[in-house]
């Protein structure tokens, strides 16, 4: 009488095995990875953008006003419910900074076609505020653009919609 071997001794059984926990281990790895990095976004003229990308640095860090840039949103934000966002820009003393154009951009990482602008208005000098609603839930890419003569500063942030979000 022969006696039955169990399969988990074979060393093909074990490979499988070993293939499968590794393939899963690396999608949710790299789930994570998508989850919790800043989004490749791409720019429609990304090659004129990249050219002489050093010296335009250079130029504009010797141009820097030393602002110091603030974006306020609620905590937890809606599905297609508006909501105010604020934003304040202070010079190195401490002064408040009042320019003619302040945009509010909303990137969605996944879906381009979502992705959409809002001018925001001056409340007071160094202080201005949109109203604004995302239409679909998740994270969010926001970049906060104040112009300043021929320069433009930027202040980004992610948000998540329609969840509860750590920043």
């Amino acid at each position: 009488m022969t006696e039955k071997k169990s399969a988990w001794r074979s060393p093909w059984v074990i490979a499988w095995v070993a293939m499968v926990v590794i393939f899963f281990t690396m999608n949710m790895i790299m789930i994570y990875l998508a989850i919790d990095n800043k989004p490749g976004l791409v720019v429609d003229d990304f090659y004129e953008r990249g050219q002489d990308y050093e010296k335009n640095m250079l130029k504009r860090q010797a141009r820097d006003p030393g602002w110091t840039m603030r974006v306020e949103l609620p905590r937890r934000i809606a599905i297609d419910q508006p909501v105010l966002c604020r934003f304040s820009v202070t010079d190195r003393d401490g002064g408040q900074v009042s320019r003619d154009e302040v945009t509010f951009y909303a990137y969605r990482p996944s879906d381009v076609e979502q992705d959409f602008s809002v001018p925001m208005k001056q409340v007071e000098p160094g202080f201005y505020e949109a109203q604004v609603s995302f239409p679909l839930k998740g994270a969010w890419d926001i970049l906060v653009s104040i112009r300043n003569g021929e320069d433009e500063y930027n202040t980004p942030k992610r948000i998540g919609v329609g969840i509860d979000w750590i920043p």
